[in-house]
């Protein structure tokens, strides 16, 4: 075995530690870490034009064409700036020219790989293993690292920490992830992240879940947004270098949001050196995809940086009647002013047309599956849902000579929504009729934050502060109609057998919301070992919505009002070793709600607390991370209705009654993780997850004891890996993963009699195979659902009015080449 896998001191005797050193040492105890291509990139010289610059960029663009790799902690670069590097250099001697005044050297590990390190430590202590060393990792730019796992992440907390720093559930699905299982949108991503749950409301909807609750905000470039599955396009992967996942309660960043997740989508940046690539893809049911992707310097210093990335998707469907087209442009540019001063402005569109239906297939009376194929539809082949989204964004970065950094970032999104489709319904004697849509709504948002972070010193120890403000405003306009139409037979039913009704808009809807909000975060340096963070932030919440019915002069109108709510982080992280560390946490989020008391007035806001406690591994140098964790979610406040009605003296229009805030949910379970390299050729990324969440307190006592959600899995147990060949065969790559998850139901009664529907419990796998014809031209071959799984993406929530069971991909296969200049 060689020595630098083996920690440099004894580990501690905790069972969770013990279980996170078996699982790694047992991959790497047949594996050396001797680096052939490392050696081959350090005895020839390459040719560089890299333009002076930030240090960290200019590190990343050298590694890139050097093709070599340099984990580094990000807190040794910041601020500082490499000089220009044109011409032929070995990678020893280019380092050292890009070093040149900045006070750090890089040193060469036993795997051929290089580590930036300050040159005032010992050699000494870097031949104990350079893998050990406290504070390396692997930067937080994913694209080129090759890795599963990244070295900071700031969706947590703001602070640039690492996963092993971050006292919460964590994950970062990488770039070379999405590569290699051939993630397409953030739909694979959710699938493919442990934790998290995806489900098809409807064939053209997806919704999103941690820990029992539903994902309501994601993140841009940490600036947070507001998700509906119904009007907001799942975003195309082709504009981001990764996804930061936090689990549990994160309303220090969020403001307003259920404790379910943060889901952080981090775009990708332009670079110093020039870089381009082209990539096809063909797959199951027409589908054929194609990427563009340029990025590099504008002006010969590289003071200007630009990036195109643009994507074209058109693609059939297993399902009649069905097909999706989507076409996405992301374009950003970077502008030095100074040497400590960096603008970037950006903008992107993702136009989605699907040819698919609203509703899904129904369910027998007593919730039974119909027994249909998966290629069956009740849509008509003029169903449609048309959904454009649009964004711009601005960011100001200040550096300053003492650490210091100011932070200014803006972001303006349009999603424009145009569907008309049909839902199966069964009357109330057992015939059908088809519910058909038509709607037309506008989604705007605006997100703005500013916020500045540094080092302080306090009684002799360096310690961190991040304070900040952020707003927030989403405004909704829509129309729309309904009319109804009979099947007489479903059997027989022809999606090409009714022209496109007449529709006319018979509602309006007009909502609005603002939220603004004051932050501020502070890591503590207690101790060597020990790191406390303490966070609060400061919420103003008003909503207006309206909505106005043309057809009977129905008009209601709600107002919700939120002052001064107060969110609140707290987290420990102790080191027991050079390895592992411990942590607890409590986070927590608030979510407004439009019931109102018996004085006609607003109930208290839900508050969702997460209590979290865990140990984490981080291992040679941070291309290898672990964790294990419990948590408890308490979402406390929830609207429930008040049994007395005579305690209602006012009782707003369009309700039967008053509410308080009484309802209690509990949310509990553990999450085993790990992500990166067990050896230099072989990634991987796997997580199992139980999570059980029950009403505690309701104003329906039979629900009391019962789960929260019955169809969200307890049980689910996601895996990815691939594998580098070696020697003659070291051109080709291996891959599988595994999606697994427990039962899942919805039960109930109406008018035929209680309904049970039920998905059983199913596993798909998936394989990949990928080879590299020449030093530009990379093909790779995916297979998903490998043995043809029929399951159920989502359920039917009942068997009359809702039978959105919706079936899942059934087998497909996707080619793709990807040539890179």
């Amino acid at each position: 075995m060689s020595s630098a896998f083996i920690p440099t001191r004894p580990l501690q005797r905790s069972v969770l530690a013990l279980t996170l050193r078996s699982m790694l040492l047992a991959g790497a105890t047949s594996v050396s870490l001797a680096s052939a291509a490392a050696q081959a990139a350090e005895a020839s010289s390459r040719h560089y034009e890299l333009a002076a610059g930030p240090l960290e960029e200019s590190l990343n663009s050298f590694a890139q064409v050097a093709g070599i790799s340099l984990p580094f902690d990000p807190a040794l670069v910041q601020g500082k700036r490499a000089p220009a590097l044109r011409g032929d250099y070995a990678v020893q001697d280019g380092l050292e020219r890009l070093l040149a005044g900045s006070g750090l050297t890089v040193t060469r590990t036993a795997s051929g790989n290089y580590l930036l390190i300050a040159r005032s430590q010992s050699a000494d202590a870097l031949e104990l293993g350079a893998t050990t060393i406290s504070g390396l990792g692997m930067g937080s730019t994913t694209e080129h690292s090759g890795s599963y796992t990244t070295g900071a992440m700031q969706t947590a907390t703001k602070l640039p920490l690492s996963l092993r720093e971050t006292p919460q559930s964590v994950t970062v699905i990488t770039r070379q992830r999405m590569d290699d299982q051939g993630m397409r949108s953030l739909d694979d991503v959710v699938q493919a992240t442990p934790g998290l749950r995806l489900s098809a409301a409807r064939p053209a909807n997806s919704e999103f879940f941690a820990r029992g609750f539903p994902i309501t905000n994601l993140m841009f470039d940490g600036l947070p947004t507001t998700y509906n599955a119904d009007w907001v396009a799942t975003a195309d992967l082709a504009p981001y270098d990764r996804v930061e996942v936090v689990r549990g309660a994160t309303g220090m960043m969020q403001g307003a949001g259920n404790p379910s997740a943060a889901i952080n989508m981090v775009r990708k940046r332009p670079t110093q050196a020039f870089q381009a690539s082209v990539t096809g893809s063909a797959g199951s049911w027409d589908n054929y995809r194609s990427e563009l992707d340029v990025s590099g310097p504008l002006n010969d210093s590289a003071s200007v940086r630009g990036r195109i990335v643009g994507a074209y998707n058109d693609k059939g469907s297993y399902q009649d009647y069905a097909g999706r087209e989507r076409g996405v442009f992301y374009g950003i540019s970077e502008f030095d002013l100074t040497d400590s001063t960096t603008l970037t402005v950006g903008a992107s569109d993702q136009n989605d047309n699907n040819n698919i239906n609203w509703g899904g297939l129904p369910v027998n009376p007593d919730g039974s599956h119909m027994g249909f194929s998966r290629s069956k539809t009740f849509g008509y082949s003029w169903s449609h849902q048309d959904v454009e989204n649009k964004t711009v964004f601005v960011e100001l970065d200040q550096r300053f000579d003492n650490d210091w950094r100011l932070h200014l970032g803006a972001s303006k999104n349009w999603s424009e929504f145009k569907m008309m489709g049909g839902v199966l319904e069964r009357n109330n004697d057992a015939t059908y009729r088809q519910r058909i849509f038509n709607q037309n709504r506008d989604f705007d948002q605006s997100t703005y934050d500013v916020y500045a972070t540094g080092p302080f010193t306090l009684l002799g120890r360096e310690h961190e502060l991040v304070v900040g403000a952020s707003k927030r405003q989403l405004k909704t306009e829509a129309t729309g109609g309904t009319v109804f139409v009979d099947v007489p037979d479903i059997n027989r039913f022809n999606p090409g057998g009714l022209a496109r009704p007449n529709v006319p808009d018979i509602y309006s809807i007009d909502d609005k919301v603002d939220q603004e909000g004051l932050y501020l975060t502070t890591r503590w340096n207690l101790a060597d070992p020990l790191k406390v963070i303490l966070g609060a932030r400061l919420d103003w919440y008003d909503a207006t919505a309206i909505y106005d019915q043309i057809n009977d002069q129905y008009y209601t109108s709600g107002k919700t009002k939120v002052v001064r709510n107060v969110t609140r982080y707290a987290g420990v992280i102790y080191d027991l070793d050079d390895n592992h560390s411990v942590y607890a946490s409590y986070t927590d989020i608030f979510q407004p709600q439009t019931e109102k008391d018996g004085q006609g007035k607003g109930i208290e806001p839900i508050t969702g607390e997460n209590y979290e406690v865990g140990i984490k591994g981080e291992y040679f140098g941070g291309a290898l991370n672990a964790s294990a964790s419990l948590f408890q979610i308490d979402q406390l406040n929830r609207a429930a209705e008040v049994a007395d009605a005579s305690l209602c003296k006012v009782i707003p229009v369009g309700s039967y009654g008053c509410y308080e805030a009484a309802g209690k949910v509990r949310s509990q379970g553990i999450e085993f993780e790990i992500n990166g390299a067990l050896t230099p050729n072989w990634q991987v990324g796997a997580g199992y997850t139980f999570a059980q969440a029950k009403y505690e307190k309701d104003a329906d006592k039979a629900k009391e004891g019962r789960l929260f959600d019955t169809d969200l899995p307890r049980h689910m147990f996601k895996a990815s890996t691939t594998y580098q060949l070696q020697g003659d065969l070291k051109q080709w790559r291996v891959g599988a993963n595994l999606y697994s998850q427990s039962a899942t139901f919805n039960k109930g009664s109406n008018v035929f009699g209680n309904y049970h529907v039920e998905q059983e419990a199913y596993a798909l796998v998936g394989l990949m195979a990928g080879y590299q014809v020449n030093k530009h031209l990379d093909t790779q071959l995916n297979i998903n659902n490998v043995f043809d799984k029929k399951y159920y993406q989502g359920i039917a929530s009942n068997s009359t009015w809702s039978p959105y069971d919706v079936f899942g991909d059934p087998r497909n296969l996707m080619v793709t080449a990807k040539y890179s200049f």
